[in-house]
């Protein structure tokens, strides 16, 4: 292995000549020079890892020689060394795109942290993480194994996901794998778990009584409103925890985080049951009862979620919150944009509701989009995906605004997603519905171990289209494909994200307060 080389530019470097042995001791190369513009030149002609620069040099200055450094070579860090803590020259220093800023005298150790933190983070960060991702793998284990209530779930699945995003950043694969193994067994007891609870939990017949799609405004978003004379609530569809977590440092930038929960949406976990549910704060057949002509069914033709401002509106009226509110939704570039501009016409309002469907759009386009299978190949890239899109959205312009108008925010979703794996057959006729995690029909045939069947619809509050309807959730990563071609379709739809089933990404969903920075 080759000895990491440090180019050290200081007019003192004579009496630097302890520290100098010191690092070559610990198997560092160092190569000196007493000026800017010997560094420069050595820096042309040869490759260092890490430059020591200091700031108050005669001739050209430390500062002056980073700028030059910043044009040859952008990349390779930079620690400044200066006499002077005068505020002026850090933020110069910092603002130059430096590593590290030191004051003198330096010691020796200081110097070896500074390399360490510089050059050896990424392999000790991985080497810590590993090892306490080992100790608490077991503990994990432990508690999958025993009888969890649903905030032992949520717990849980706070901290897999934690440990999927840590381990990310080691890039360790096998690591990686254990972890989504973890996850695979955590959801196969989730699913037995959920269908046992969620039945009684709508009928009020269990003890636990976590919030769910058609209780979320009432339970969550109603005591906000008596304390907050201005509130906005940007509903993300089909974004999961973990991409709520990796989208979170962004938007800590703007905003502070008052409350980081999650709630847990209903059955089928898509967007016609779970989001109208939200919105009507009613069970889909209790929209269907309440409210015939604004209820598609999944059988029935025309857009699913075309009347969820006159739900919401209602369930406004139903329990006496007379308010003034706007109710916004952005399906394109487009409409973010229109809606950016026409925020200043919303500040009258105490509430201003906005939908924003680009994750969902992104797991339909990475189903169908060869393009988007290639930039979202895993679970990691289409976390990174979401990163990127809302680093450079129109929601980002949103909320930098909102932030300087002081305006707190809430950010919610209707159901996350699954990377299926494992396609099981099932047999349905015409009208049976096409969504990869559940089946609605009259007529379905499939393996009873395979999956969650609820043969009378009523007891989830689900519509009927007749008196022999029944309908069938996938557990875990697990997918419906048909027999005819069926190895075709398990390969077509394999390590795609799928959302209606049951699984801890789709059902366990978060729910964020923020208020913005003073």
């Amino acid at each position: 292995m080759e000895k990491i080389r440090i180019l050290w530019a200081d007019d003192e470097i004579d009496m630097l000549k302890a520290h100098v042995i010191f690092l070559e001791q610990k198997g560092y190369e160092v190569v000196s020079t007493n000026n800017g513009n010997e560094a420069l030149e050595l820096i042309r002609t040869e490759a260092f890892d890490i430059i020591f620069l200091d700031e108050n040099m005669p001739g050209l200055t430390g500062l002056e020689t980073l700028a030059e450094i910043n044009n040859l070579k952008p990349g390779i860090p930079v620690v400044m060394i200066t006499k002077s803590e005068e505020e002026s020259i850090m933020e110069d220093a910092i603002g130059g795109n430096i590593s590290d800023y030191l004051i003198k005298p330096v010691k020796p150790n200081q110097i070896l942290l500074t390399l360490k933190k510089n050059l050896e983070k990424r392999e000790l960060i991985s080497q810590k993480t590993t090892m306490a991702y080992q100790q608490a793998f077991r503990e994990i284990g432990m508690e999958i194994s025993t009888s969890l209530d649903y905030n032992g779930w949520m717990e849980l699945y706070r901290r897999i996901v934690n440990w999927e995003l840590r381990l990310q950043q080691t890039r360790e694969d096998g690591m990686l794998e254990i972890v989504r193994m973890q996850k695979e067994e955590a959801n196969n007891v989730f699913s037995r778990y959920y269908e046992d609870n969620y039945p009684l939990w709508l009928k009020g017949k269990s003890q636990e009584k976590p919030v769910l799609s058609h209780t979320l405004i009432r339970e969550k978003l109603f005591p906000l409103l008596e304390k907050e004379s201005q509130l906005f609530l940007i509903v993300i569809d089909n974004l999961r925890y973990d991409q709520w977590k990796t989208i979170q440092p962004v938007i800590e930038e703007l905003f502070r985080v008052e409350k980081d929960e999650m709630y847990c949406s209903i059955l089928p976990t898509t967007t016609q049951f779970a989001r109208n549910a939200l919105f009507a704060g009613l069970m889909p057949s209790e929209i269907e009862k309440k409210y015939p002509a604004w209820w598609i069914n999944e059988w029935d033709e025309g857009t699913k979620n075309q009347y969820e401002e006159q739900l919401f509106a209602e369930l406004l009226k139903r329990f006496g919150r007379n308010i003034k509110f706007s109710f916004n939704k952005v399906l394109n570039l487009t409409a973010g944009t229109r809606l950016v501009d026409n925020l200043p016409n919303l500040l009258g309002n105490q509430l201003n509701v906005v939908v924003y469907n680009f994750v969902d759009t992104l797991s339909h386009a990475r189903t169908e989009m060869e393009i988007i299978r290639e930039l979202a190949n895993d679970e990691a890239a289409y976390r990174s995906l979401t990163l990127s899109w809302f680093e450079h959205s129109p929601l980002q312009d949103i909320m930098r605004f909102l932030s300087e108008k002081r305006i707190p925010v809430v950010i919610t979703t209707d159901h996350g997603s699954i990377r299926v794996q494992n396609a099981v057959k099932v047999v349905g006729d015409r009208e049976t519905n096409v969504n990869l995690r559940f089946k609605a029909g009259k007529n379905l045939n499939f393996n009873k171990k395979e999956c969650f069947h609820v043969r009378n619809p009523e007891d989830v509050f689900l519509p009927r289209q007749n008196v022999t309807t029944s309908y069938i959730f996938a557990r875990g990563n697990d997918f419906f494909a048909y027999p005819n071609n069926f190895n075709y379709y398990s390969n077509y739809y394999r390590n795609t994200f799928q959302h209606g089933g049951i699984s801890l990404e789709e059902i366990m969903v978060p729910f964020v307060f923020l208020k913005p920075k003073v």
